[in-house]
């Protein structure tokens, strides 16, 4: 499982990083960045999906 972000969709909600701040940070403006490039290790799939679903912007998908 992988997560990509559409840095052009995200609003800067910071709901990502509340929800899984192991795999979202935020930059200087608050917006989301990637902190795991690839796929994922097993124990973060659930907090990558909980993020996911907390974005307002659908600014996170999800590749299986």
């Amino acid at each position: 499982m992988r997560v990509h972000v559409q840095p052009d969709q995200c609003a800067g909600h910071t709901l990502c990083n509340l929800a899984a701040p192991e795999i979202f940070g935020l930059d200087d403006e608050g917006h989301v960045l990637l902190l795991v490039e690839g796929e994922l290790p097993a124990d973060l799939e659930s907090a990558a999906r909980a993020a996911v679903a907390t974005c307002p912007e659908r600014a996170l998908v999800i590749d299986e």
